[in-house]
């Protein structure tokens, strides 16, 4: 005989109470698993929206970071000539970049905190055409002048557009804000790297990396060629994109691990409870099952009918969980960045895809809580079970 879907649907409304603590379990695990992918893959998606198709950054061969990179100002000059470098008014699109740390302090918390400052090009505009001035001007070259991402004059203290503020030994005038479309850069703070370097007594000619910008995605392995194959430059070449994605693979690894096993306690909590109110509800229902088997109905059809009960209850949870965290989506945070050690500011993103995640782990909870109990009713003999009541 068929699956008695109607007999779950209507004990569950009379035993809604057990029901609506099985629920709540799973959409509490489930709310929690989301929002911990959500974070990882906001942070990761934060770093490598900073590269581009078209742009290659280049370091000191060996370097893990722009950080303890190293390349020199007759280096960068070789490189501009390399074949696939892209130009605007006559001049290679390269930008060689001075990057180091500095500290301020978070509005949130009062406490310091590390931020990015990168020395730049006055044509990093045309190396990263994504980055936008929407506040302010963009800096004089020569000046001891700053413009910071947007992230930055609400996390930060004294950082906003007009502000002045010491640092290095130098005061300096933040003059614009710019917008780098949710990138890594929106938690930056850029000024001209030559006086970036004279502020800091680094040598003038010296820089962490240079990012240039290719005439196409497709020239990169021309361009990648070239460079290697000069012996004046010992420089690693990496695709813009790949590099930041590296760069996130720490902390997403941490935060991805960490949570795993927050969900994984939460999970097994949730799945005891799941298997508490399904022993309970074959408990409860010892003579109704044993009259369904009774009157034709076969323990298939019985373990079915429990495993679809299980997996409803799993369902309603999952799409609990998923909607209450779904007010997290685009919520801004920030967190030290493992490889540059360096604040950075990042949005939750919760995408369809994980939200789907959220309700297979829902349903994957409400098969492993419902299997064992509907095995149980299924076996109980008719007689002993009509008698007991």
């Amino acid at each position: 005989m068929a699956v008695p879907i109607v007999y779950n649907l209507r004990s569950m409304k009379v035993r809604w109470l057990t029901a609506v603590a099985a629920v709540l379990g799973i959409a509490g695990t489930v709310g929690v698993f989301v929002a911990m992918l959500a974070l990882a893959h906001g942070f990761r998606a934060t770093l490598v929206n900073s590269g581009s198709p078209e742009n290659v950054l280049i370091r000191r061969a060996g370097s893990s970071a722009e950080l303890d990179g190293s390349v020199a100002l007759d280096q960068v000059q070789a490189i501009e000539d390399e074949p696939g470098v892209a130009h605007a008014d006559g001049k290679p699109l390269a930008s060689p970049e001075a990057v180091l740390i500095a500290g301020f302090n978070l509005k949130s918390t009062g406490t310091n905190a590390n931020v990015q400052i990168r020395g730049v090009s006055p044509i990093v505009l045309k190396v990263r055409p994504s980055v936008k001035i929407v506040a302010g001007r963009f800096f004089e070259p020569g000046l001891a002048e700053l413009v910071i991402g947007r992230n930055v004059p609400s996390t930060y203290e004294g950082l906003e557009l007009g502000d002045t503020i010491p640092f290095g030994g130098e005061t300096w005038k933040v003059v614009g804000v710019f917008d780098a479309g949710g990138s890594s850069f929106d938690s930056e703070v850029w000024a001209d790297s030559r006086v970036l370097n004279q502020v800091y007594k680094r040598p003038e000619n010296l820089y962490q990396s240079v990012t240039v910008r290719l005439t196409s995605a497709g020239a990169f392995n021309q361009f990648k060629d070239a460079v290697t194959a000069d012996p004046k430059l010992t420089v690693q070449v990496d695709h813009e994109i790949e590099y930041y994605a590296r760069q996130s693979q720490v902390l997403t690894t941490l935060i991805t691990i960490l949570g795993g096993v927050v969900v994984l306690i939460m999970g097994v909590g949730a799945v005891i409870g799941a298997l508490n109110t399904m022993y309970a509800m074959v408990s409860e229902r010892s003579r109704e099952i044993a009259t369904m088997r009774a009157i034709g109905f076969t323990r298939l059809s019985i373990v079915l009918s429990f495993v679809f009960e299980a997996l409803l209850i799993a369902f309603v949870g999952g799409v609990i969980g998923c909607v209450s965290v779904l007010k997290l989506n685009g919520y801004t945070t920030g967190t030290m960045n493992m490889q540059t050690f360096s604040h950075v500011a990042f949005a939750f993103q919760i995408t369809p895809i994980l939200l789907a995640v959220g309700i297979l782990f829902a349903l994957l909870m409400g098969i492993v809580g419902g299997i064992p109990p509907a095995v149980r009713a299924a076996r109980r003999p008719i007689a002993s079970a009509l008698r007991e009541l």
